[in-house]
């Protein structure tokens, strides 16, 4: 079987935690579970005999500093200054607020928080801590963790690199600093790259005349998108990506939209992972 390296994407400082601080550790018991859900969507919910599917999952939650070491939801007031204003700015891709940023916090907490369910709310008060983390001036995460990811990716050699939510902007951004990382095969799940205003500017590299790139050594890009993931807007990133070969969206669950397990899980890779699968 090719080598199959899989991204994850925010929340998962736990696995750390639970593997007594140590990132091999949590990047195994990821590895279980993504083995688990490929599984799940390759043969339709057979049980799971312990096939390796993934050779290993990039890890890296614990770099992310403070923001990376709750995984409890974090109240909207209780976020620093950076994280706010990329609470803020996500929030604005659902409602368009003109004001500045606290009254801007004061009518979108209660608009958002109020309409979104359970796991949605959850999700919207830990996406903005990671992402704001990863993106932070001073740029230590940032290249702390496109570091992990690249040393993954050069010991393995992967001919597919599978990454999920925040995972899809650190492997972007590692994929174009490393040219010796030649991969097949990019798979991006829930992707929030294309997101204007929060993440798409800030990319590097940056996006010329509104447009980012595939990185050079990625022969071929695959994107999958629920079309209710609110990490995922826009789903599509052919509107501002060149290279993206195709497209997908999925329909994955109203409540539970954007876990890798129900991504993985949802049999839209089947045809893509297979030639690589033996």
């Amino acid at each position: 079987m090719n080598a199959i390296v899989g991204v994850h994407g925010i929340g998962k400082y736990r696995y750390y935690r639970d593997a007594g601080n140590s990132a091999a550790g949590a990047a195994a018991a990821m590895r279980d579970k993504w083995d688990r859900y490929l599984h799940s969507g390759l043969t339709g919910g057979a049980p799971h005999t312990g096939q390796r599917y993934v050779t290993e999952v990039a890890y890296y939650a614990h770099l992310l500093g403070e923001s990376g070491k709750d995984d409890e939801p974090r109240t909207v007031k209780r976020m620093s200054a950076p994280e706010q204003e990329v609470f803020v700015a996500w929030a604005r891709q659902f409602s368009e607020v003109g004001e500045g940023l606290t009254g801007a916090l004061h009518r979108l907490t209660g608009w958002l928080l109020e309409r979104l369910a359970g796991n949605a709310a959850e999700f919207a008060r830990l996406f903005a801590p990671e992402v704001a983390a990863y993106l932070t001036a001073d740029g230590r995460s940032r290249t702390a963790a496109r570091t992990a990811v690249a040393e993954v990716i050069r010991r393995n050699r992967p001919k597919v690199v599978i990454a999920h939510s925040l995972g899809s902007v650190v492997t972007y951004e590692t994929l174009w600093a490393n040219p010796d990382l030649e991969v097949e095969l990019l798979i991006t799940l829930g992707s929030p790259l294309g997101m204007r205003n929060v993440i798409f500017e800030r990319l590097l590299p940056a996006p010329v005349n509104g447009w980012g790139e595939r990185p050079r050594q990625v022969r071929r890009w695959v994107n999958i998108a629920d079309k209710d993931d609110i990490a995922a807007i826009p789903p599509s990133l052919r509107a501002c990506f060149t290279g993206v070969d195709q497209e997908f969206m999925v329909n994955l669950d109203w409540i539970d939209f954007h876990t890798v397990e129900k991504y993985l899980g949802c049999g839209a890779l089947n045809d893509h992972l297979k030639p690589y699968l033996s």
